[in-house]
């Protein structure tokens, strides 16, 4: 699906203009223009990207591959390359997907392509549009600026999310810790340690445009997208602190497990040391020796279990009294 927007410098905003349109507004370099690919077919992918804009076919390739992309700039000269990445929750909190999103850059103009089946970014930036003057009169850098900014700030949600399920499974772990918890736990890790490696090199990609390195960006958009670099920040020193969780919250799990295998083992060696001495009692009477005193005796039998209860009465009274259970 194709959205555009032509904002001419003085007009009103066109939505979804014809191709024949598109064409014309592209070539005003005085004017704005935003097309947006929304889960695009190959054709309209190629239509917009080759036939229309011409750009490279190594970015073209980028954009068409499903395969896993890390966040990058690359400058082709008279346009930008930008790939950063969505996040979203899963439906149970216990993954975070990540979706690849690309911007092409140019002096009068902000191309993206997505393929995720939810995001919401764009839509959000498309009423923005409607409201805020700012974003149609300060230029392509700033529109871009705009949607980064937006998909950055959507990544406050699904970590929101992942912190409550931790703090949640925390409180599992100490009430009373399951094989379930345990795998819950290690999914939530690993898709921290997922974002992570995205936020990393996504961090450094807003970092690259808060300098002058790039014509397509003047020094007035620089400064927001360096607010976008200390959301950045803030955000990966908050996954490093979910990370944290993560681990204290595996380690209170094998600790909590080890010390119950603990009192299990303490208990069985208790009993097993209460009966020792009974089992010895019982191993001797149970000897095939026709000369014992004791079993002609008639009040044997009872005065054996006197013994063993004696014997198992004391033992626990010095166990108790030891505090070793």
């Amino acid at each position: 699906m194709i959205h555009t927007l032509y904002i001419p410098k003085s007009g009103t905003p066109q939505w979804d203009i014809s191709p024949t349109a598109l064409a014309s507004a592209v070539a005003d370099t005085d004017g704005l223009v935003w097309v947006s690919l929304e889960q695009p077919t190959a054709e309209e992918t190629r239509a917009v990207l080759t036939d229309l804009f011409h750009f490279h076919p190594l970015a073209v390739e980028d954009t068409e591959s499903t395969g896993f992309q890390t966040p990058k700039v690359d400058d082709y000269g008279t346009y930008l390359f930008i790939v950063v990445m969505a996040l979203s929750a899963d439906h149970d909190h216990s993954l975070l997907n990540s979706a690849e999103f690309d911007i092409f850059l140019g002096q009068n103009y902000v191309v993206s392509s997505y393929y995720a089946p939810q995001l919401e970014a764009v839509e959000k930036l498309r009423r923005r549009l409607q409201r805020d003057e700012r974003l149609q009169t300060n230029g392509a850098d700033f529109l871009c600026h705009a949607l980064i900014d937006i998909i950055v700030d959507d990544y406050s949600p699904p970590l929101e999310e992942l912190e409550d399920e931790l703090e949640a499974l925390e409180d599992l772990i100490l009430d009373k810790p399951q094989p379930e918890t345990l795998q819950k736990l290690l999914r939530l890790k690993h898709a921290i340690i997922s974002v992570r490696r995205v936020i990393a090199p996504q961090r450094e990609v807003i970092n690259h445009l808060t300098r002058e390195e790039f014509s397509m960006i003047d020094r007035q958009s620089q400064i927001y997208f360096r607010d976008i670099y200390d959301h950045l920040v803030r955000v990966y020193d908050w996954i490093d602190i979910l990370r944290d969780m993560a681990t204290n919250a595996l380690e209170a799990y094998l600790n909590s497990t080890s010390l119950r295998l603990n009192e299990v083992m303490k208990a069985l060696t208790i009993v097993s040391t209460i009966f020792l001495p009974l089992t010895f009692v019982a191993g001797i009477y149970g000897m095939n020796f026709h000369f014992m005193p004791e079993l002609s005796w008639k009040y044997g039998y009872p005065m054996v279990w006197i013994v063993f209860l004696l014997i198992a009465g004391w033992m626990v009274y010095y166990f108790r009294k030891r505090k070793w259970f």
